[in-house]
């Protein structure tokens, strides 16, 4: 009797410490104009089919998160980690990714329009040679936390 009781306690413990693996926060086919992300903690969040318009993640942790066909129009991504975002197919429009990084992010049919990437850190992002062209017309700056420039990331040299 001790040992199922062991056995159970054991077995409720495991599934309470993996609780926060699977509890990512989906933000999935949302509405979600003009919201303030900002200074948060978002690995891992799906915003896939959002519209994001106007919305602020400044300084916040992107790491894997997803924002797969999102639309991102006047969105404030600044001083944000976005490593190993998926952004495919998404709309990035008069977005500000100054001081970014988003090394090895998934952004091959991703449209960017009027973006800020003064200081943003493309390392091994995935993007297309279109994509990649009308960036480096922008390129500046050197990312503070990387010290990498923009320009070399995106391989515009």
């Amino acid at each position: 009797m001790f040992q199922r009781l062991i056995i159970f306690l054991g077995a409720i413990l495991i599934f309470l410490y993996s609780l926060p693996a699977l509890a990512a926060l989906d933000y999935g086919k949302q509405t979600l104009i003009g919201s303030d992300f900002s200074n948060s903690d978002l690995k891992g969040a799906t915003f896939y089919l959002s519209d994001l318009q106007g919305s602020n993640f400044s300084g916040s942790d992107l790491q894997g998160a997803s924002f797969f066909d999102a639309k991102l129009k006047d969105v404030d991504l600044s001083d944000t980690n976005m490593k190993d975002v998926t952004m495919d197919s998404a709309i990035l429009d008069g977005v500000n990714l100054s001081n970014s990084i988003l090394e090895g992010a998934f952004a091959y049919n991703t449209q960017f329009e009027n973006v800020i990437i003064n200081g943003a850190d493309f390392t091994d992002v995935l993007i297309s040679n279109d994509a990649r062209i009308k960036l480096c017309d922008n390129a500046n700056g050197t990312n503070t936390s990387t010290n990498r420039k923009t320009i070399e990331t995106l391989e515009c040299l």
